[in-house]
């Protein structure tokens, strides 16, 4: 799923791209995206896109007497710039903005479509959208803020962080990312944290999250985001599953649960320890390696 940083550049790309231009009209190939439509969706066209902003994960389009299109690209949802009037592309397709200059395809790489679009007016309207998570990067964000946000409630370090409720924007790649450049487990407790810890979570959070806007802002230039994923290899850990940590030179782990994982350096983050699996170890039970050293010799059976 796009994250802060992959989202952020998407709206710098598309201040270039459409800030100021009318939307001509919008084809749909499915009704279903559509899931809200008051206004109807029809009342835009000619409308200038006025404002972007972004709700979390979500994207925003603002027109004149406060009505919005909010694109909610979830996990496999993507935004390309083609020229004007482009088909939509097979399957994938699922909505195309078309722009004086150009269109705005809406993708998604799933046979489970669960991108969404909205047509709202109205500030409260477009406020219900915002899952109302505390913004890392904003200038007035500080240490106390974030000990609140992380504090809510006691949950791991990996679901705290990528509550929307609790943290904007970050999603399962940049919390592995945060919490190994912090040093800390997925799977420790907020409420076990110190002072310390949680202030190492708070620097690693805005510096990984800034670092990555940074960088993905380099890689698009003047164009418009065409590679984005999740998995990079310049990544510590996120999908590196076994592949040597850059700090230490060990294995990186990886914990699945649901259609979801989580990786993780165990010498980094955990003092050797590993994590258990929910698949694995039940199904390997007292052979499920507790240590690192147990791992290797386990591989070697």
């Amino acid at each position: 799923m796009p994250e802060l940083p992959d989202v952020v550049v998407y709206l710098e790309a598309l201040e270039r791209f459409v800030l100021g231009e009318p939307l001509q009209r919008v084809r749909l190939a499915s009704p279903f995206l559509l899931r809200t439509v008051e206004p109807p969706l029809e009342q835009l066209y000619g409308a200038e896109v006025r404002e972007l902003r972004r709700l979390g994960k979500r994207i925003v389009l603002g027109f004149d007497q406060e009505r919005f299109l909010v694109v909610h690209l979830m996990i496999a949802g993507r935004l390309r710039w083609r020229k004007r009037n482009a088909a939509l592309p097979g399957r994938m397709g699922l909505a195309a903005f078309d722009f004086p200059r150009g269109t705005l395809l809406l993708t998604e790489a799933s046979k489970k479509h669960r991108a969404a679009l909205h047509v709202v007016q109205g500030r409260e309207a477009l406020a219900a959208h915002d899952p109302g998570g505390l913004e890392v990067l904003a200038p007035d964000t500080d240490l106390a803020a974030f000990r609140t946000a992380l504090l809510t409630g006691n949950h791991t370090l990996k679901r705290a962080l990528t509550d929307p409720r609790y943290f904007s924007g970050i999603g399962n790649a940049y919390s592995d990312e945060i919490l190994f450049h912090a040093r800390l487990s997925p799977m420790r407790l907020t409420s076990k944290l110190d002072e310390a810890e949680i202030a190492r979570l708070f620097e690693a959070s805005r510096t990984t999250l800034s670092d990555w806007t940074a960088r993905l802002r380099a890689d698009v230039g003047d164009g418009f985001p065409e590679k984005v994923t999740a998995f990079r290899p310049e990544m510590a850990v996120h999908g590196r599953y076994r592949q040597p940590c850059p700090a230490c030179g060990q294995p990186v782990q990886r914990i699945r649960y649901a259609d979801k994982e989580c990786n993780y350096c165990a010498q980094c983050q955990n003092a050797g320890r590993l994590l258990a699996d929910r698949s694995l170890s039940r199904l390997l039970k007292k052979d499920w390696p507790k240590r690192l050293e147990d791992l290797e010799t386990l591989y070697e059976k």
